[in-house]
């Protein structure tokens, strides 16, 4: 279940640095995805 929301988040964000070309936003989301993916540093744990 959370590496589908991790995989949504990084699509996201590479979504709105392509489309949008808001790299900042872009940024933010793929790193929120990493963190809330099975081998990162699940939010949910702590």
């Amino acid at each position: 279940m959370l590496w589908i929301i991790a995989v949504i988040l990084v699509i996201a964000g590479i979504y709105v640095i392509l489309a949008r070309r808001d790299i900042l936003w872009g940024i933010v989301l793929i790193v929120l995805g990493f963190l809330v993916g099975p081998g990162g540093v699940s939010i949910f744990n702590v």
